[in-house]
């Protein structure tokens, strides 16, 4: 009888140490095109200029590891194949979503989750329909399919899902598609920007876009963009709305997509001011955790590296400057649609107006000194883009930018320190950092399928 006794207690404490390490409450944060040197120079901008030797949250988590980011394809992944590597666990080929390398559909562990009773919300900073939160819920051969991709929103039964916009409300010849009516009659409140949210609160299944559906991405941190959705605000929304449908049990993706565009351009200081937006977003779920440590698991990473950053640059200078970054007031593309305008209205400008708007917007010839070499290449490029007209454009994935704008930015990084090797992806090592409850499993070297595995161990998916 003693015996018995014993074995039902022990078998009562194996039930309760297992149900104790499950997470009820999961985020996923993926930082786009976030690569290990970006998240150093954010967080050595943070340390150095921002705080008084503060680290990013993310940094200050108790696990730090890393992962490999390669696609079936590809020693270099796309988003669209990391995506679903961090979703399903599959590795496929690149521009590929929810679906192994033969086109079979995967499922996502939001999905397995959802099915297990989990509320669900995919967020992010870009279109919805973009390839890393598609990846959470599509099953497409290829990223553009827009229509299909929107379709399998409606059909996935989410909570909640954020972006700046929808992709495939129209066909290729400019055709209203009727993606708005699958989705209004699967349940989902369509609302836009934080005022849309606070008016669609009450609503079961909520599709929360933009204040403005025309743009890609909700505006960079470093152009000040009023009335978008911003990455803190969207994750507080994402909590409080998955608090009312789901408070026992939620799973949440949010994705800083905007790091992922900064850095195809190569544009230093907006990839940094992204990325601590980002990290603003995680500190929301790491209150979130405070409430709840003991129920609550938080994991940080990224898709793939975006342009090769690094804290150094050949013929740099010595003692890195990235105080620079706050003498930066706009991003590169808002300094190239400047140019544009000025280019298209054949608008008169001088070289010491264009001086003049360096040192305001960007301290160049200002805080930022500009020795004679650089000075003669931005004096030099400005005369063949607006005298000659002969400027020879530079294209990155997202923008083209002319040899004025692609100078003041080289101008820029070396003044400051920072050296990029790309303006597209590279097949380096994509970070990882964890909090709560199994953080431990995310240690040590990691594949980019091996995140999702083991959420499904730690919440018993089958």
């Amino acid at each position: 009888m003693h015996l018995r006794f014993i074995s039902f207690a022990m078998l009562v404490g194996l039930t309760l140490t297992l149900s104790a390490g499950t997470p009820k409450y999961i985020f996923y944060f993926i930082g786009d095109g976030m690569g290990l040197g970006h998240v150093l120079t954010a967080d050595t901008y943070n340390r150095t200029v921002r705080t008084d030797g503060k680290h990013l949250t993310m940094l200050q988590f108790p696990v730090t590891s890393v992962a490999l980011s390669y696609s079936a394809s590809s020693k270099i992944t796309d988003s669209a194949a990391a995506g679903t590597a961090l979703s399903t666990g599959t590795k496929t080929r690149n521009y590929m979503l929810g679906m192994n390398p033969d086109t079979v559909p995967c499922y996502s562990v939001a999905h397995e989750l959802k099915n297990m009773g989990y509320g669900v919300a995919v967020a992010t900073s870009v279109a919805v329909d973009d390839a890393t939160p598609a990846a959470f819920y599509a099953h497409v051969p290829n990223r553009k399919k827009f229509y299909e991709i929107g379709l399998d929103l409606a059909k996935s039964g989410y909570d909640m899902f954020v972006g700046t916009k929808l992709r495939g409300l129209k066909d290729k010849s400019g055709k209203e598609t009727d993606l708005l009516k699958v989705i209004d009659a699967n349940g989902y409140t369509i609302a836009n920007g934080p005022k849309g949210y606070e008016k669609a609160k009450n609503c079961k299944k909520l599709l929360l876009l933009n204040t403005d559906t025309s743009v890609e991405h909700n505006g960079y941190t470093i152009d000040s963009v009023a009335d978008n959705l911003k990455l803190p605000f969207i994750t507080k929304a994402c909590i409080e709305h998955l608090s009312k449908v789901s408070p026992d049990k939620f799973f949440i993706m949010v994705e800083g997509g905007n790091i992922d565009w900064a850095a195809h351009a190569n544009d230093a200081a907006t990839v940094v001011k992204e990325i601590v937006n980002f990290d603003e977003s995680i500190a929301v779920a790491y209150n979130f955790y405070l409430s709840h440590p003991d129920e609550t698991l938080i994991i940080v990473t990224a898709d793939h590296n975006t342009g090769g950053m690094a804290l150094g640059v050949e013929k740099g200078p010595k003692n890195i400057n990235l105080r620079n970054f706050d003498f930066q007031r706009i991003s590169l593309e808002t300094l190239q649609r400047k140019c544009s305008e000025i280019m298209k209205s054949n608008q008169a400008i001088t070289w010491d107006e264009m001086r003049s708007y360096l040192k305001d917007n960007f301290g160049l010839y200002g805080y930022i000194e500009v020795n004679a070499k650089r000075d003669k290449q931005l004096r030099d490029k400005f005369n063949k883009t607006f005298i000659d007209r002969k400027s020879t454009d530079e294209k990155t994935l997202y923008a083209t930018f002319s040899e004025f704008v692609a100078t003041v930015f080289d101008v820029l990084d070396h003044c400051t320190g920072i050296g990029w090797t790309s303006h597209n992806h590279t097949g380096d090592f994509t970070p990882v950092f964890a909090i709560g409850v199994g953080a431990e499993e995310f240690g040590g070297l990691n594949n980019n399928i091996d995140l999702p595995a083991k959420i499904r161990r730690l919440t018993g998916i089958k």
